[in-house]
């Protein structure tokens, strides 16, 4: 047998690279902690820009907040953040970002520049960063209230990440993917998603429209004309959930599942197979619904720091909130199949009471007064399509 190895501690560079590789695994993700930042700031409007899926350029712009000049050295370094202080404030946190890791580990893989403005300073600030660290001197500059990221050659400098990655085409799906979902989440924002060199944005909401609005901007009118609203609250479980689900009427070969909880972007494997398995009841084989839910529970109850990506959670009662919210979407499909039926049901009474009834006694006891008579306001009924369109006004 040989010797044993020597047992080395790494180098702090290799250990961030490392830990920048779980938290910012393809482009998407990149895009997902700075929208989240973003947001955080209190924005109204974000514009993201794209090059080469986000590989090459990947530039997030928004009228937050801002970002204090006296932060900006060290704004990329880990585990700092505004957001947390000890760690009991994760009990309580309503923020996205909390660790302090989102910038820091962009800039360990990518070439990460800030330009910043707060409602304090008189002009903007920019900044660049390598590896966590400031690269030169803050510079002022001119720019908007707010905060512009560029990120750029993200990466460069992990070329094994940068191979196993899809085509630019694909990272940028997943982006589009992800600014939709946040669009629709949060309607009082407006979203633009567009690459570099094109005329036409690719996404594109206005702050303070409706729900429906942007799942037609996002989704098309074909899914927006089918959805309606649910809303359901669990005093026993203390939860709330809110959304938009499509009605049995529609169906498609591929399912689009948006959960958040808490306002945070998640999955939840089990959620998704049981609203899959309830819609399943009134759907073609094959078919799937659109599925927008949003579910609020106290924060106390949920874990959200089991994943570097923060894309999963774990939270109390997880099995019966589930099966509360499935029963939900039970209730509510099928108070909408109920009024479907009822609706038919009552047409076809209705067009047998104008056709066999109404129209056959108009046409043969009807004598108008000669004023309506000559201005053919009654005697112009003659045929069946009029005196239905005069029947629905009654």
């Amino acid at each position: 047998m040989g010797e044993p190895g020597e047992i080395r501690k790494l180098d702090e560079v290799v250990v961030n690279r490392i830990a920048a590789g779980e938290v910012i695994q393809r482009p998407a993700n990149a895009l997902k902690e700075l929208l989240e930042n973003s947001l955080d700031a209190k924005s109204t409007n974000i514009f993201v820009n794209l090059k080469n899926g986000g590989l090459k350029l990947l530039q997030i712009q928004d009228n937050g907040t801002g970002i204090r000049k006296e932060d900006l050295p060290i704004v990329c370094e880990r585990f700092t953040t505004s957001k947390l202080s000890k760690f009991e404030d994760l009990t309580t946190i309503s923020t996205f970002g909390f660790r302090g890791e989102a910038l820091a580990s962009i800039s360990h893989v990518a070439h990460l520049t800030i330009v910043t403005k707060t409602s304090n300073n008189q002009c903007a600030f920019k900044a660049q960063y390598v590896d966590g660290q400031l690269k030169g001197p803050i510079k002022p500059c001119a720019s908007n209230q707010g905060t512009q990221i560029t990120v750029e050659d993200l990466f460069y400098n992990v070329p094994m990440r940068s191979k196993v990655l899809k085509s630019p085409t694909e990272e940028f799906v997943k982006i589009a993917n992800v600014v939709g979902k946040y669009a629709i989440h949060n309607p009082s924002v407006g979203f633009v998603l567009k690459r570099q060199g094109e005329t036409v944005s690719d996404i594109k909401t206005n702050a303070n429209s409706s729900y429906v609005d942007n799942i037609r901007a996002i989704y098309g009118d074909s899914i927006a004309k089918e959805v309606f609203e649910i809303e359901h609250e669990d005093d026993i479980l203390k939860f709330k959930m809110h959304g938009f689900i499509t009605n049995v009427n529609y169906s498609t070969k591929k399912q689009v599942f948006i959960l958040f909880i808490n306002n945070r972007l998640v999955d939840s494997t089990a959620l998704k197979k049981a609203v899959e398995q309830e819609y399943s009841i009134h759907l073609p084989s094959g078919g799937h619904p659109f599925v927008y839910l949003s579910l609020t529970l106290d924060p106390k109850n949920v874990d959200v720091n089991v994943h570097p990506t923060k894309h999963e959670v774990h939270f109390l009662h997880e099995d019966e909130i589930i099966e509360s919210a499935r029963k939900a979407v039970e209730a509510k499909l099928l108070g909408a199949n109920r009024s479907r039926v009822f609706y038919t049901q009552d047409i076809e009474k209705y067009r047998w009471n104008v056709e066999h009834v109404l129209y056959p006694a108009i046409k043969k006891h009807l004598k108008p007064p000669k004023k309506l008579a000559n201005d053919k306001s009654i005697t112009n009924l003659i045929g069946l399509p009029t005196l239905y369109r005069v029947f629905e006004r009654c």
